[in-house]
């Protein structure tokens, strides 16, 4: 089954084909380092980080109480 290629060329195409993926590789890696560096996201945007967790603890805050005073409601003082 010859399409016209020696061995040679074969080889030559296997082993351009390695170092395309060798490279490709050494790319993807450096990407899912950047993505996955955290605390490098946090730093390039702590105002917003900083917004972020200001609301959320507003809200988290909130809610706490509104369904405590919803599953107790407010108890009055008697005076005596």
């Amino acid at each position: 089954m010859s399409n016209g290629r020696s061995p040679e060329e074969i080889r030559a195409q296997i082993e351009a084909g390695r170092q395309e993926l060798a490279v490709s590789i050494v790319k993807l890696r450096g990407e899912v380092v950047r993505f996955a560096d955290w605390r490098g996201h946090l730093n390039e945007h702590r105002p917003e980080a900083a917004a972020a967790a200001a609301v959320a603890g507003f809200v988290i805050g909130g809610g706490i109480a509104a369904v405590g005073s919803a599953l107790f409601g407010r108890r009055r003082r008697r005076r005596g």
